[in-house]
């Protein structure tokens, strides 16, 4: 039974998605509410995200919509490191402000500012090992930052085999589009 969940996928610009009304965005949530709908029917009561932009924020408005229906499902976000936004620009800044003020839980892994790239792997095993399933949005054919996330699950996954990955794939999102389509015609 998975309590806990961490969430992960790319980073928006890795989509090629720059804008938040990007009909992209819809289909990725929808399936991610797919798996954590799944997840809830077992159990879940958390979901764990760094905060990045991309799928994890995407995913946290999932869950603040499905907390009407769960009440009890709550978000927590763990940074890697201090400031991870002092970079953004101000509309994603506003964006990830909005997203830890509705959190449930706050908090950084470092408790430092970006030092190296140990700081994500770090983040990486605290999440590993405090959650029970992985929902990653990962394509093997497309590269890009959450490879290094899912490596990392899939060794995890070799001792804990309860472990449980989630993967949705570029083909997944294909299928939610033609059923989303299907529907509307």
């Amino acid at each position: 039974m998975s309590k806990v969940a961490c969430l992960t996928g790319y980073k928006s610009f890795e989509l090629g998605i720059f804008k938040q009304d990007d009909k992209a965005v819809h289909y990725i949530k929808q399936a991610l509410k797919k798996e954590l709908l799944s997840l809830l029917d077992e159990g879940l009561e958390w979901v764990t995200i760094s905060g990045q932009l991309g799928v994890e924020l995407w995913g946290a408005e999932v869950v603040f919509d499905l907390q009407d229906e769960y009440p009890d499902l709550k978000l927590a976000v763990l940074t890697p490191f201090l400031n991870q936004e002092e970079n953004w620009n101000e509309n994603n800044k506003e964006y990830y402000e909005m997203i830890l003020s509705q959190a449930d839980f706050v908090d950084s892994v470092s408790k430092e500012p970006y030092k190296s790239p140990q700081q994500f792997r770090n983040r990486n095993l605290l999440f590993l090992n405090k959650t029970q399933a992985l929902i990653i949005l990962f394509d093997e054919e497309k590269e890009g930052s959450p490879k290094y996330f899912y490596e990392e699950a899939l060794r995890h996954k070799e001792s804990n085999p309860a472990f449980e990955i989630r993967t949705i794939s570029f083909q997944d999102l294909q299928w939610v589009v033609e059923e989303e389509q299907w529907k509307t015609d």
